[in-house]
């Protein structure tokens, strides 16, 4: 299949609405190819994220739960993060975010996909990574704002839960959904 790239397009302005570390809202003047124009276009500026389809030499899969305020409910998920600037490459994101909200880690470890949560109006990119093999090496070290647990999930398990939409975070049902296709589960 042949892409076909589009001309982008030209920003006339840009203003910041809104900076804070977690909220970054940018107000653009745009011209399309067209020359049409879209006088408020609004961005969301986030650094890169990471999530973590971890799996154990047992087979089964690292999960956490954690209450998520924006839904007012409790959410089964990967092991998810930001990239830190302090951090060299996503992948160190990925293998600190495991080992801190887990304790989980070693194994083998590939970016998995790359995938963005609206390629509309976000600037970041989520890296999912795939490790298998890990095994528990040490205790949770959780931030203060994080009260999550750690569940080990069986395969059935880990379908049930998105047969049944009950993993509602599209960033890490596209990762898992992708690793069921791909191994023919």
């Amino acid at each position: 299949m042949k892409e076909e790239l589009e001309e982008p397009w030209k920003i006339i302005s840009s203003d910041y609405l809104h900076k804070e570390p977690w909220l970054t809202v940018r107000k653009d003047h745009v011209v399309l190819p067209n020359g049409n124009h879209i006088p408020s276009y609004y961005i969301l500026e986030y650094p890169d994220w990471v999530n973590t389809l971890a799996i154990t030499r047992e087979g089964l899969f690292v999960f956490i739960t954690q209450y998520r305020h924006g839904l007012r409910e409790t959410s089964h998920e990967l092991c998810a993060g930001v990239c830190e600037e302090e951090d060299k490459s996503p992948l160190i994101s990925a293998q600190r975010e495991l080992l801190e909200e887990t304790g989980y880690g070693k194994g083998t470890w590939k970016e998995y996909m790359q995938i963005s949560a609206n390629s509309s109006t976000h600037t970041n990119i989520t890296h999912c990574f795939l490790a298998t093999d890990v095994e528990k090496i040490d205790e949770q070290h959780l931030e203060p704002t994080e009260s999550l647990s750690v569940h080990l999930l069986s395969l059935q398990e880990v379908k049930d839960l998105l047969q049944n939409d009950k993993i509602k975070q599209a960033l890490m049902a596209a990762p898992l959904w992708k690793y069921i296709a791909e191994n023919k589960l």
